[in-house]
């Protein structure tokens, strides 16, 4: 037995995991790249193989129409809890509605008590954000995005990167 080691500590033999998913990035992301919607069942069933999920937040912007709340009660009912700020329409017509520093925060903090952090996105702003993680907690950092549209500093800064496709596209 080491020397530092607790008589009766056990390994943690499940891989306690967080779970972000940026709405709108992998919203318009995927829209563009492979004009159907993201299959945000599929991603919790591959993260939820990989370990356990304790903590899932969905970051999304609430404009207040039905179908919208509709998508956000499937998400509330996969797990996640689901993160909203309201869709603010400015005078010049441009819009504001952006979860990076929320993500940030929560990201960071969760880091500290798991042992990977995910997150499904292709935002650049992320990449020093999972260098911190890292290089702070030393967790695991995955990164779920959209090839061609996912900041190449945010794959560098991941460990792994899951390229959304196939059975993490959701077609009509």
């Amino acid at each position: 037995m080491a020397h530092n080691a607790a008589p009766f500590a056990r390994p943690r033999l499940v891989k306690r995991i967080a779970l972000f998913a940026d709405v709108q990035n992998l919203y318009y992301t995927v829209r563009q790249a492979h004009g159907c919607h993201f299959h945000y069942a599929e991603l919790w069933r591959q993260v939820a193989a990989l370990g356990e999920v304790v903590e899932a937040r969905a970051y999304a912007i609430d404009r207040g129409d039905a179908k919208q709340r509709q998508f956000q009660q499937i998400l509330r009912d996969l797990g996640f809890e689901v993160m909203l700020k309201p869709y603010i329409q400015r005078s010049d017509g441009s819009a504001k509605g952006d979860w990076d520093v929320g993500i940030a925060l929560d990201l960071i903090e969760a880091a500290e008590r798991v042992d990977e952090v995910v997150l499904a996105s292709g935002d650049g702003d992320f990449d020093l954000l999972l260098q911190r993680a890292r290089d702070r907690h030393g967790v695991s950092c995955t990164v779920y995005g959209v090839e061609g549209l996912t900041a190449q500093s945010l794959i560098r800064s991941a460990d792994r990167f899951v390229p959304v496709a196939g059975a993490l596209l959701l077609k009509h």
